[in-house]
């Protein structure tokens, strides 16, 4: 299994300052932060450098440009791949032909480190952008079959329901042939079918479930994945997960590094913006079921340590987090996207959490996994001489 990264670079509220300067101060303190995280993952052995796209997500996600920063790092970042985590897809959020264009010279200027994750967004950017939200799905699925007719002909042209394009070159083609690995995010059980039958990897979460679920739900993704049949010419069949990650030497440390308060943070506002952009229709007590959680706190009865005792989140020391690792790799997972800079975190706890993993947790994975390799060819070996 693998450790990659997310980043949705957070600016968490309330800022230190009136308008304008509490904003500007905030988001340049996020970007210096999270550019020095990914350089140091980097060196210690991440997979991938997940970068989201969204837009007006105030406080909680202020990376819009997702092409701009891969860019950026493709030039101070040397093995580390580089993931849209996601790119937009629906025609109103961008023409197919823009993301052609910024997903292929991501993968050129990195030389062919690129990662092709798609998705559809939330209902508050999609009622800003005026997207088609009942076909946004279907606008997904057309736009990247699109957009990989783009990069595969030397010259493309469309006329269908969703699109007219006379034939044009589209240039930069991609780095890597025929185009760079394929994602889709998901977090239903429909859209990760989707995922599976269109032969697409699953980017999903860990935080809202507890993982045995989430292991039910990767066992209906490999089922679809046997029929699949791909809407991109590269057929990925990998499951990735993002949790809340922080290891540290000592869980005395938690406290210092406000490490609950933060968790509780992503948590609420996690479930805030989904209760008021994707549940309002619900009644008090349908919302209360779907997020029990922030009724306990509101009633002064929730325990935060129930993510850490249910697996939703991977913390504690090296040891306690190379365990939590192993349990997520038994779920049938093939990368943990390491969310480890959320919430109130300083800066020196972030990089003592990627240090450590990089140190001592990824070389654990790397070698167990080599030993199971080893084991099976011996297996395989053996059997053949019993034939």
């Amino acid at each position: 299994m693998e450790l990659g990264l997310l980043y949705e670079f957070e600016a968490p509220m309330p800022w230190a300052g009136e308008h304008p300067w509490g904003q500007r101060t905030v988001e340049r303190a996020a970007y210096k932060n999270c550019v020095e995280q990914i350089v140091l993952a980097d060196k210690k052995g991440f997979h991938t450098a997940w970068l989201v796209e969204h837009h007006f997500r105030e406080g909680r996600s202020h990376m819009p440009c997702n092409e701009v920063v891969l860019g950026a790092l493709s030039q101070i970042t040397e093995q580390i791949r580089l993931g849209f985590g996601v790119a937009l897809m629906p025609h109103e959020f961008i023409h197919p032909a823009r993301i052609a264009e910024k997903v292929a010279t991501v993968d050129l200027l990195s030389g062919g480190r690129a990662e092709w994750g798609m998705g559809r967004s939330t209902p508050m950017e999609q009622i800003a952008f005026d997207v088609d939200r009942p076909r946004s799905k279907e606008k997904m699925l057309a736009a990247a079959k699109t957009v990989v007719g783009m990069w595969e002909q030397e010259y493309y042209e469309e006329d269908s329901e969703f699109l007219k394009f006379p034939k044009r070159m589209v240039t930069p083609k991609p780095y890597q042939y025929p185009h760079p690995p394929c994602w889709m995010a998901a977090s239903s059980e429909e859209t990760i079918r989707m995922a599976g039958q269109n032969g697409l990897g699953l980017l999903c979460f860990s935080i809202m479930q507890p993982l045995e679920k989430l292991a039910g739900l990767i066992d209906i993704y490999r089922q679809e994945q046997l029929a699949a049949k791909p809407v991109t010419s590269i057929h990925t069949n990998k499951v990735g997960v993002y949790t809340l990650v922080h290891c540290t030497e000592s869980r005395k440390k938690f406290d210092t590094n406000r490490v609950w308060d933060s968790m509780w943070w992503w948590y609420r506002t996690s479930a805030e913006f989904i209760l008021k952009w994707e549940m309002s229709h619900l009644t008090q007590e349908e919302k209360a079921k779907a997020f029990p959680l922030l009724k306990k706190q509101a009633d002064g009865d929730f325990d935060i340590h129930e993510f850490d005792r249910q697996d939703m989140v991977i913390i504690g020391t090296p040891d306690e987090c190379l365990q939590k690792f192993l349990k997520y790799e038994e779920a049938g997972i093939d990368q943990v996207l390491c969310y480890v800079n959320f919430g109130y975190l300083p800066q020196d706890a972030v990089l003592e959490c990627i240090t450590l993993l990089g140190d001592y947790v990824i070389p654990e994975l790397k070698a167990m996994g080599a030993k199971r390799t080893a084991s099976g060819i011996e297996r395989s070996i053996a059997m053949q001489a019993a034939e």
